[in-house]
């Protein structure tokens, strides 16, 4: 199974601004601590915004931050939102022009597959990734 970058960046985001402890920081901070593009990093921050799990504050001295505590944050969830609906396969979501697809037995194990990452995810939170990590902290300080 593949991830998208868009979930990859969603969850480095999240992860950050938890380390933060509710200071306001930028885009362009993430960014560059990443060494990512802050155009995609926007699209990000902005989709995590309309979620409800991020806010932010314009205006001079303005940034970012978590919205929700650390604990109220489950990955599952999120990665859910960020990836949509997309199956492992096209035919797992019962779209394909694939001729074996009425007698594939692939299939059922797919969803299967996909069902137990969503479980999995589901049993974590962004608290899971964060709490006592010090070498997490010492590496996406923002000093």
């Amino acid at each position: 199974m593949h991830l998208t970058t868009y979930s990859d960046y969603a969850m480095r985001v999240l992860m950050y601004l938890g380390m933060q402890q509710n200071k306001l920081v930028t885009i362009a901070q993430v960014a560059e601590h990443y060494t990512i593009s802050e155009n995609h990093l926007t699209k990000v921050v902005h989709f995590l915004g309309q979620q409800g799990y991020i806010e932010t504050v314009r205006g001079k001295g303005g940034g970012l931050r978590l919205k929700k505590e650390p604990a109220a944050i489950n990955l599952g969830q999120v990665i859910r939102l960020t990836e949509g609906d997309e199956g492992l396969l096209p035919c797992v979501n019962g779209v394909s022009d694939c001729c074996i697809l009425p007698a594939c037995r692939l299939v059922f194990i797919l969803r299967e597959s996909q069902a137990a990452l969503y479980e999995v995810l589901g049993k974590y939170t962004l608290a899971d990734l964060l709490d006592n990590n010090a070498p997490l902290q010492k590496l996406l300080s923002a000093e």
